[in-house]
Parts: structure tokens; sequence; C-alpha cells
């Protein structure tokens, strides 16, 4: 199969692109306004792009009318969010908070979402997510769609916080990946969760003649 997007078709009943860069982690972003009024919703095209600083990227879609969403107009007018860790066990406020509900909304009271102060910024934070990033915007790009609602809005925001709950380290000081269960997207309507893991341990390289398979050092 071979397509060119906007010119042929792939001749598939869905789009099949969003289904191809996966698993994706979720941007699940708090934001405020600058008259108090918070806001959460969730995001797939989200990632980390750098750690020293670390910097996260979020691209925010427009409406369907073009307008701004309430995530990307929050963001362009103070400069702040949070990033809360969707889990498996917040399944259900995390689609919840998907909806598209009226500009000012407040899906944390809205949808009865128990929330957190911040440290350094104002958006507030989903109180049963195990990790947080208090993030302040560092740069923006505007990337004009086809149709109104395709205009994206790419953030890439500084991570100046990060909240763990100690709950989620495990005795050897590293995240317990499988206790915390992270949401993610693999296109469609479709979400999978982190259950299982493996650890790749690659020897070091000495020649392409003498490249033995790598290790995997599977766990439960």
């Amino acid at each position: 199969m071979f397509y060119q997007p906007g010119v042929s078709s792939s001749g598939l009943p869905y789009n099949p692109f969003k289904s191809c860069c996966v698993p994706r982690p979720i941007g699940w972003i708090s934001t405020v306004s600058d008259d108090g009024k918070h806001n959460l919703a969730p995001y797939s095209q989200f990632q980390n792009v750098s750690w020293d600083p670390p910097m996260v990227s979020i691209a925010v879609n427009c409406r369907k009318d073009g307008s701004l969403k309430d995530t990307a107009a929050n963001i362009l007018a103070n400069g702040e969010f949070v990033w809360n860790m969707a889990t498996y066990d917040l399944r259900q406020w995390v689609v919840s908070t998907s909806q598209d509900m009226p500009p000012g909304v407040d899906e944390f009271e809205a949808l009865g979402i128990p929330s957190l102060g911040s440290t350094l910024v104002r958006p507030r934070r989903v109180a049963g997510s195990p990790v947080h990033f208090e993030c302040k915007l560092r740069q923006h790009v505007f990337l004009p769609g086809n149709t109104p609602e395709a205009n994206t809005y790419l953030f890439i925001g500084e991570v100046m916080g990060v909240h763990i709950k100690e709950e989620f380290v495990s005795a050897e000081g590293m995240l317990d990946i499988m206790k915390i269960k992270p949401l993610a997207r693999i296109g469609y309507l479709d979400y999978i969760t982190v259950d299982s893991k493996f650890e790749v341990v690659s020897p070091s390289f000495s020649g392409f003649d003498s490249v033995p398979f790598m290790h995997e050092v599977k766990h439960p």
C-alpha cells in the first residue's frame, strides 16, 4: 500500500496515520485563564523533546470553526501549563475531559475531578495522577491545516518542577511503571496501557562481524 495524504486515498475505511506512530503518551494538560477559570484536556500529540533542561511538546488543534481551544488560549495568554500523567485507573476521567465543552467550563468542577494546587505555576494538578510536570512556555509555532480544525499550535514548555508520588517509586529508586500503568493512544478510539516490560542489555560494540544478539530481561 502507498498513498499520498491529501492527494490519494489509502483505500481503508479509516485514516491509518494516527495508528502508525504508536503508542503515544497522553498529554493530559491543565491550564488556567487569566481570570482564574481552570481547564483540563487530553492530547495525544505529546512528547518529551529534551532533558537538559527538560522540555516537552504538545500540539493543540483548533475547534471546528477555527477558534482556539481553552488549552491553547490559556497557554498563549499566560505561558503556563501542567502535564498530569494519565493512567489506567484514571481512564474514565481522561476520556471524559476530551469532550468538547463550551469555552470557560472548568472540567475539574464539572466532572468532580479532585485537584491540587501547584508550586511554581497557577494551573491546578489532577490529585490522582502519580506524576506532574509544572511547565512554562518557551516557544510556540502555528501550523496551518487544510481545514479550520486542523490548524495547530505546537507548544514547547520547559519543565520547571516535577511531582512524583512516593508510593510509585520502587525499592531500587525507579518509577514503578507496572504499578502506575500509564495510558497511551494507539489511534482510532483505542488506548493501551503498559502492563509488561523488558530490559535490553546491549554489550559494547566491537565491530560488525562480532555483534551478538541483545539480551532481553523480561519483567512480569
